[in-house]
């Protein structure tokens, strides 16, 4: 897994809407990058909407935020235009980008051991060095999460 230190990955991948996104062109501001299992669950759909009701406050503190799943940039759309989030989410179907976080794991659930992704999210600094690793988010509290470092 991505650890404090290292530099944000390479990577480009679509939006919901289609455009690519590049990790090239996010230089300049303080980037959290979160990591979901999946658009439109329960406990995600929470963390995603937390982030967006704090949206202005994380703004001010001088972040840029980007939401990243396995999910289709369709299923990423629909999530998307149903909660109106200020921030883009990134389809990554081939999971290159979570590969490249280290957030593609196995996970166990109700007994039954699958690969998926490990809720995680990521904050770097204006330079893209990661400052700070959040591996135990609190879906209802993850901005909170975030402003408190």
């Amino acid at each position: 897994m991505l650890k404090v230190g290292d530099p944000l990955p390479e990577f480009e991948g679509l939006n919901q809407d289609g455009n690519i996104i590049k990790s090239s062109k996010l230089t300049g501001k303080k980037l959290i990058v979160f990591f979901y299992p999946q658009a439109n669950t329960p406990t995600c759909t929470v963390e995603a909407c937390n982030l967006s009701d704090n949206y202005s406050k994380l703004k001010k503190a001088g972040f840029r935020l980007l939401g990243v799943s396995a999910d289709s940039v369709k299923k990423q759309k629909n999530f998307h235009s149903k909660f109106a989030f200020p921030y883009d989410l990134i389809a990554d179907e081939n999971r290159d980008i979570v590969e490249k976080f280290g957030v593609w794991q196995q996970k166990t659930t109700f007994g039954k051991t699958y690969m998926g992704i490990v809720r995680t999210t990521f904050i770097f600094d204006e330079n893209m060095i990661c400052t700070r690793v959040i591996e135990k988010v609190t879906s209802k509290t993850a901005a909170t999460q975030i402003l408190e470092n």
